[in-house]
């Protein structure tokens, strides 16, 4: 393509925002057009500026990487995601791949391995780190095992998951309800049936649970 590849950044650590802004901004046919520090803001940064692709972590606040990506490629199917982590969670690997991200790469990837990633989403190819690749064979080629809460946590709606996370970060009830424009009671509901779908049976166990899955920091 003639114009730099446009890229928008979202990590909730700014010396890994920064840091990837430089090693793309010394490329000549890649431009970063803007950050996010949370998965709402990703959703609200790719409205406004319309990237190319996006490079994201999963563990942010507010909205983990996820269900950002869900979002965004649903109003903007156009729009690449390159999944940037600490972790190699397997339980939702397929997930993102059935969403449509165009790569998953560890954060212990090189420079060089993370350019040529947004290369090949470009050309609507995906890449992932070898280890996830590995993980992906491994649970086709791996019979069916009875549900664990990981395989429950996907049986939640997306205002659940919403609740989950911010229950997670320690939002109180008050909070929940103002973040997200719904009433006192209707968080309460979603908070039994969040707990009861899970066999989770306090707020504690369930911050312990999300920081399990890595849609949240343990340090957060």
């Amino acid at each position: 393509m003639n114009r730099p590849i446009r890229i928008l950044l979202a990590d909730d650590h700014t010396i890994v925002r920064q840091g990837m802004a430089r090693l793309l901004e010394e490329q000549p046919d890649l431009k970063v057009v803007g950050e996010a520090v949370n998965g709402q803001a990703v959703v609200d940064k790719a409205l406004e500026l319309a990237p190319d692709i996006i490079i994201m972590d999963i563990a942010m606040p507010l909205l983990n990487g996820i269900e950002a990506a869900k979002r965004v490629r649903k109003s903007l199917p156009g729009c690449k995601i390159l999944i940037l982590s600490m972790y190699s969670h397997e339980h939702y690997i397929h997930e993102l791949l059935e969403t449509g991200v165009s790569g998953y790469l560890l954060k212990d990837s090189s420079g060089q391995d993370i350019i040529k990633a947004i290369r090949a989403a470009m050309k609507n190819e995906t890449i992932m780190s070898p280890s996830i690749s590995q993980k992906v064979e491994d649970a086709y080629l791996a019979p069916q095992k009875k549900q664990t809460r990981e395989k429950r946590y996907e049986t939640l709606s997306n205002r659940e998951r919403e609740v989950f996370q911010l229950i997670a970060e320690g939002f109180t009830t008050k909070q929940i309800t103002e973040t997200l424009c719904i009433s006192t009671s209707t968080v309460k509901s979603h908070r039994a049936n969040i707990m009861e779908k899970l066999g989770l049976k306090s707020p504690v166990e369930l911050s312990r649970f999300a920081i399990k899955l890595g849609l949240v920091d343990p340090d957060f």
